[in-house]
């Protein structure tokens, strides 16, 4: 038998992208851009930034607002570049009380079910896509049916209660783990494989594990940090299930805490004024106010995912197009 050219199948999808940008930059080699096509872009280029701008203005105006003289904050004077810059809001919004523990919960929570949530879906999508499998059609459409069946707030509270996850640190985490929707992207997008890369492996002797771990899995990176962004700012942003569920102030989330705190943004702003007990040994040399403490508190919750979403943009996009091919 004649050895293959690629050893990986990787290689010759790598090698045909190569041959058709090569044959794309030949036929565009002598084009030249008209009069129309120049003003074409010019407005193009100039509407896209100034879109561009509007979006990322509200999260500019909030960043200086925390940074700048408290003062002038409140006066309203802060709108596009940070006078008196300092960090002292953050310093005293995050010795509060409880924060700190809050914030470990939140990115346990997020770290840990992000993780189930993906393997989950991965293995629950890649199941579900075998004609083999027992009950195939009823299972899916089991799993599909809850995505527009709800029984409602009261039988959830039950459910999460008889099954003892009320001040239980699991109730962020069991829940979640198996979404409708998460393996409907991922069960779409193994269907998009090509079905010759497992028949080769079953060829080979290699089972079910086997096939989804070394093909399967890694072939599906791209839905895979869509399914973990979406799970990652769903659990991160979370905080109906700790209201509820949650009495013991060790458990609760950060969501949950500063969604508390703005409720109570001017009691705040004068237990740091006064420097009480939860802020001991703290030099306030300026006066903190309502309007300071919401926009600081905003800005501890959006920074993490402004932080993480650019690294995954290029995986969540490509794997929400492909994910999305099939119906």
């Amino acid at each position: 038998m004649d050895k293959p050219i690629f050893d990986d199948p990787l290689d010759l999808i790598n090698q045909t992208k190569k041959k058709s940008n090569n044959l794309f930059n030949k036929k565009n080699a002598g084009f030249k851009l008209t009069k129309k096509d120049i003003v074409f872009y010019i407005i193009t280029y100039t509407l896209f930034t100034v879109f561009t701008l509007i979006c990322i203005f509200p999260f500019w105006y909030l960043f200086i607002n925390t940074i700048s003289n408290n003062e002038l904050v409140q006066s309203g004077d802060i709108i596009l570049i940070p006078r008196g810059i300092h960090l002292r809001n953050y310093v005293q919004v995050f010795q509060l009380k409880g924060l700190w523990q809050a914030f470990m919960i939140s990115i346990g929570r997020t770290v840990i079910g992000t993780i189930l949530t993906v393997l989950a879906s991965a293995f629950v999508g890649y199941l579900v896509t075998k004609q083999e499998m027992w009950g195939r059609r009823f299972w899916y459409r089991f799993i599909i049916i809850t995505m527009f069946f709800n029984a409602g707030l009261i039988p959830w509270y039950m459910t999460m209660y008889n099954l003892k996850l009320t001040n239980n640190f699991l109730a962020y985490i069991i829940p979640v783990i198996v979404s409708p929707f998460y393996i409907i992207l991922v069960k779409t997008f193994i269907e998009s494989i090509p079905a010759s890369m497992e028949e080769a492996a079953i060829m080979d002797g290699a089972g079910y594990m086997k096939r989804f771990f070394s093909i399967i899995l890694p072939l599906s990176m791209p839905i895979l940090a869509t399914v973990a962004i979406f799970s990652a700012v769903s659990q991160w942003n979370s905080f109906i299930d700790t209201m509820f569920l949650m009495t013991d102030e060790n458990l609760f989330t950060l969501q949950y805490v500063l969604q508390q705190y703005l409720k109570q943004a001017d009691y705040l702003s004068r237990i740091l004024r006064a420097g009480g007990s939860d802020m001991s040994g703290v030099d306030i040399s300026k006066l903190i106010n309502p309007r300071v403490v919401q926009m600081t508190v905003t800005m501890v919750v959006v920074l993490p995912i402004l932080i993480v979403y650019p690294i995954f943009q290029r995986y969540f996009i490509k794997g929400l197009m492909l994910g999305a091919v099939k119906g």
